[in-house]
């Protein structure tokens, strides 16, 4: 059961955690942005001379092919592939948190794609918040190279790309989860490039997101206890 506290609307910065990590923009009207995503380059071989064989140009594998995207895109796909590279251990709470990959490459279509997902694993009913930080929902990465969105929404990113354009505006409420014993609660998440990484789309390399989970006193309202809790991510 989702609910929501407070109904402040607004915009936040970059890097913002807990209420609404990761969110920002201005909140403002369209903006339209032109992306140059490479240039043409072409070589021609001197009369005479040998070409290289093909296991000298061979692309080794997991490697990019050096095109638009600074070398980020192994042949054959729209981007780089992920992988879950680390996760903490399991918090000292009644609920467990978990994060896994339904979509492990970049394509055309979509960007790479998480679900987080958290689980009460006690005999009572638990309320945590905020409801979208606790599953990483406009979370940027510590180093705010990517950013975490909910999957099955348009955003300003170029398809094949998956770079932010334009900032992100979000409500500023202060939402909170209640679950049953037993019971989870799961959000699809895209993977983007930030929009103040303008020289890469998705950026290669390992990255850690992590969140604040706060378990409330479902009658007050009022915090018991918090914990934080993260994963970190390759793309390669």
């Amino acid at each position: 059961m989702n609910t929501t506290r407070r109904s402040l609307v607004g915009t936040c910065g970059i890097g913002t955690l807990a209420l609404l990590a990761g969110c920002m923009g201005n909140g403002g009207g369209d903006t339209e942005t032109e992306t140059t995503t490479g240039t043409e380059t072409g070589t021609e071989t001197p009369t005479g001379t040998e070409s290289p064989t093909d296991a000298e140009t061979e692309t080794p594998p997991g490697e990019g092919t050096g095109n638009e995207t600074g070398g980020t895109r192994p042949e054959g796909t729209g981007g780089p592939g992920i992988n879950i590279a680390s996760t903490d251990d399991a918090p000292d709470a009644p609920v467990r948190p978990s994060v896994e990959v339904i979509e492990d490459t970049a394509t055309e279509e979509h960007p790479p794609m998480l679900r987080a997902t958290v689980t009460n694993e006690s005999d009572q009913a638990v309320t945590l918040g905020e409801g979208r930080a606790i599953v990483f929902a406009y979370q940027y990465d510590t180093e705010e190279h990517l950013m975490l969105l909910p999957a099955d929404e348009d955003y300003p990113a170029e398809a094949g790309c998956w770079r932010l354009t334009d900032g992100i505006a979000v409500t500023e409420e202060y939402r909170t989860v209640t679950l049953e014993p037993g019971e989870s609660t799961s959000q699809d998440l895209g993977l983007y490039g930030a929009p103040t990484q303008e020289d890469v789309c998705l950026p290669v390399g390992e990255y850690r997101f992590e969140s604040t989970f706060s378990v409330m006193d479902e009658a007050g309202g009022e915090e018991q206890s918090s914990f934080t809790w993260g994963f970190g991510v390759l793309l390669e």
